[in-house]
């Protein structure tokens, strides 16, 4: 591994006090769509603060992808249009999700065997213990079953990619400002703060990669000699790892949340539901309410923090009963969080200018009121056709003079 790195801390607005992070949440491709929507509406409706220039990130699961890229000087709008716009072919989740052939292979070649010990314990039995030969049948299948069916070196080798651009990094020690990426140890349920001392000399794309290993998908990744999987087993949004390291104003986006279904509708929506439906609910209603907790906690623990969190609206069905593996959906998920936080920043403008106002932070009444702004503008890209270096070049200028042209809007609208 190569020696430590001195780092430079980015530089902060001048008329900026005290130090401002963001703590980013999980939830697969659909939490990571949401939570671009929301960072590129506060990015514009923000002022005094750059989101791609804090001075920490926290980033768990879906969230360490984006907080990576942030604290690598990309903003939001930047990260919108490789994942949601399609900028980036290999972004797309369908060019992500191989299966772990591998371990797939090592399962079908244990198959015969298994199938084996069973008929000889149902022989054995003599027909008088049915429903015990299915239990060993169900334990023998549980057995044989792979640690993970996908494998995450697709998304890993397009992230090293994606950081070995001019001016990007995949070394902790060289980032401009804080970023924590956090992983859970499987072996012992510990969580594990890469980018912190004695965890910084693993490369950015490897911890993202980690963070995100949700147990049954993908495989524990391993890293040294330990093995790691998704940051959200212990914690949703590890804001205290911000807070530790004495981040006094904190912006949080958790876009998991349960669904609430109207009073007045019939019972039973979710009960009736698919098993992803019923599974997504269950896990849904635990990260919250240990979010929730955790949240409370913080109150004791950093009295003088103040916590700015942003979710989705629990009687969003919009949201929680998409399917995210289309670039349709991710476009729809990504332009309504954006436009659901124009909406939430207003409202909560009495609670929320005070809380910000101590940082040199103002809300932009002017843009939040702006009805024609739209962050998802671009049409998609003709699917299954590669794209050669000029349309490339082209389609690169576009996003560009859209982002200026966003930005001149944005700036005219300055109270």
């Amino acid at each position: 591994m190569p020696g430590p790195v001195s780092r430079r801390r980015a530089p902060r607005a001048a008329h900026r006090s005290g130090r401002v992070g963001l703590a980013l949440a999980g939830g697969g491709f659909l939490g990571a769509a949401y939570e671009l929507g929301v960072l590129a509406a506060l990015a514009e409706s923000l002022e005094g603060v750059e989101l791609h220039r804090l001075d920490a990130y926290v980033g768990v699961s879906a969230g360490a992808f984006i907080a990576a890229g942030l604290a690598n000087g990309k903003t939001p709008h930047q990260m919108v249009r490789m994942f949601v716009e399609d900028e980036v072919e290999a972004l797309d989740p369908a060019a992500m999700l191989h299966p772990a052939r591998h371990l797939l292979a090592r399962a079908v070649r244990s198959a015969p065997s298994a199938a084996q010990q069973v008929l000889e314990a149902g022989l054995s039995e003599g027909g008088r213990g049915v429903r015990a030969v299915l239990w060993q049948a169900l334990e023998r299948v549980g057995r044989m079953m792979p640690a993970g069916l996908l494998d995450a070196g697709p998304a890993e080798r397009t992230l090293e990619r994606i950081f070995a651009e001019p001016g990007r990094t995949n070394d902790f020690r060289r980032l401009d400002t804080l970023l924590r990426i956090v992983a859970t140890d499987i072996d012992n349920g510990r969580p594990v703060e890469f980018g912190a001392p004695g965890f910084d000399d693993v490369p950015i794309s490897r911890a993202v990669v980690a963070s995100s290993a949700m147990p049954g998908l993908f495989p524990p990744v391993r890293i040294g000699r330990r093995y790691f999987v998704d940051g959200a087993l212990n914690k949703t949004l590890h804001a205290s790892v911000a807070l530790n390291e004495g981040v006094e104003l904190l912006l949080c986006v958790n876009p998991l949340v349960p669904f609430t279904a109207p009073a007045n509708g019939p019972p039973g929506r979710i009960a009736h539901a698919s098993l992803p439906i019923v599974l997504s609910q269950s896990i849904r209603t635990a990260i919250r309410s240990r979010m929730t907790v955790g949240l409370e906690k913080y109150r004791i623990t950093h009295p003088h923090a103040r916590i700015a969190l942003f979710e989705p609206r629990s009687d969003d069905a919009g949201v929680f009963f998409t399917s995210i593996f289309t670039l349709g959906n991710r476009r729809r998920v990504c332009e309504q969080a954006y436009q659901q936080t124009r909406s939430d920043l207003l409202a909560r403008r009495e609670a929320l200018e005070p809380m910000l106002a101590p940082f040199g932070i103002r809300l932009n009444l002017k843009v939040l009121r702006d009805p024609e702004l739209r962050l998802v503008r671009s049409a998609p890209p003709p699917r299954g056709r590669r794209v050669d270096g000029f349309e490339d070049g082209m389609l690169r200028l576009r996003h560009t003079l859209d982002d200026l042209q966003r930005s001149l809007r944005v700036s005219s609208r300055s109270d």
